[in-house]
């Protein structure tokens, strides 16, 4: 693939959170929803000094957090005028760059490497000017539809307040999630116009702007339901938080590890597991921690953050290891 680079939107506060902590650094099992989003750009060949992230509300507490990564650049949207003035940030990043560079929201902690290369190799096999991420969902309220044409290629993404009824009853959705081409992409920023109900720039009217250009625009239906979902409440931290432990306690029971009550234990991201281990129902396995092979632990345990286990200990509740 060729050197790519990704601008990932991290300024937003969100009202519903009703918080004043920077909405990407909310926690996960453990882990910022920017841990996450970072994580799989890094995967899929991204490395920190090609990564820019577009900085807003608490922005010094996002760069405190991720001062562990000093390649990351950050550039700051002092208002918040919308998806497209945004990337418009980062215009001086983009305009250094002549090739492919991801567009993706910092609240999306569900995706994964696997669904973003699938987008990438799209859009290089197609040497697209633009590959929107979609995916079908069951409720598409709020969010913006893909509009396909007679013959199945992209049309137009409407957002949901400017949607008519027969729009809004289409399933398949931006998933906010794009591959550019950096040069074109500016071009198409420079020609955004807040001509919408909400007044703002829409990064969502770049692929139509492209398209109308004679540019080649896809919409490539590579992510999942879930990958889709965005955090933008308590109630979808929430969910999530019932995802991600899905997926962490099947990773550990694919490395050997025996969990009899999945529904009654938690597992921190942070936490490494050997081979061998029992967890019994009601335990709560907090991190960073590390846990050798063949232990036992609960059941009813707490295991702290900073502990190490050797190989067969047993932990259970008010009890040292022995």
């Amino acid at each position: 693939m060729s050197q790519w680079r990704a601008v990932i939107l991290a300024a937003g506060k969100s009202k519903r959170m009703k918080t004043s902590v920077p909405k990407v650094l909310h926690r996960l099992c453990g882990r910022a929803l920017i841990d996450y989003v970072l994580d799989v750009v890094t995967q899929v060949g991204v490395p920190d000094e090609n990564i820019c992230l577009v900085v807003g509300f608490g922005a010094d507490q996002v760069k405190r957090y991720l001062a562990h990564r000093p390649g990351l650049r950050f550039v700051h949207q002092e208002q918040q005028l919308g998806t497209g003035h945004a990337v418009a940030c980062a215009g001086e990043f983009l305009a250094r760059h002549d090739g492919p560079v991801l567009v993706l929201a910092g609240d999306m902690p569900l995706i994964t490497a696997g669904s973003i290369e699938r987008l990438m190799q799209s859009f290089e096999q197609a040497s697209a000017a633009c590959a929107i991420g979609t995916a079908h969902v069951t409720d598409p309220s709020g969010l913006g539809r893909i509009v396909r044409d007679a013959g199945g290629g992209f049309e137009r993404i409407v957002e949901e307040a400017d949607a008519d009824e027969q729009e809004k009853k289409i399933r398949e959705i931006n998933t906010s999630i794009y591959a550019f081409d950096a040069r074109q992409l500016l071009g198409a920023l420079e020609k955004l116009r807040p001509d919408n109900q909400q007044g703002e720039l829409y990064l969502t009217d770049c692929p139509a702007i492209l398209q109308d250009n004679g540019a080649t625009v896809l919409a490539v239906a590579a992510f999942s339901e879930l990958e889709a979902l965005g955090v933008n409440s308590r109630r979808e931290l929430a969910r999530a938080h019932r995802i991600m432990q899905d997926r962490i306690i099947g990773h550990w029971h694919d490395q050997g590890v025996t969990i009899l009550d999945p529904h009654t234990v938690y597992i921190d991201a942070r936490v490494e597991i050997g081979p061998d281990t029992v967890i019994l129902p009601f335990s709560y396995l907090d991190g960073p921690a590390m846990i050798g092979r063949g232990c036992t632990i609960g059941p009813f345990a707490y295991l702290p953050p900073g502990t190490t286990l050797a190989d067969n200990t047993r932990w259970e509740p008010n009890l040292s290891t022995r």
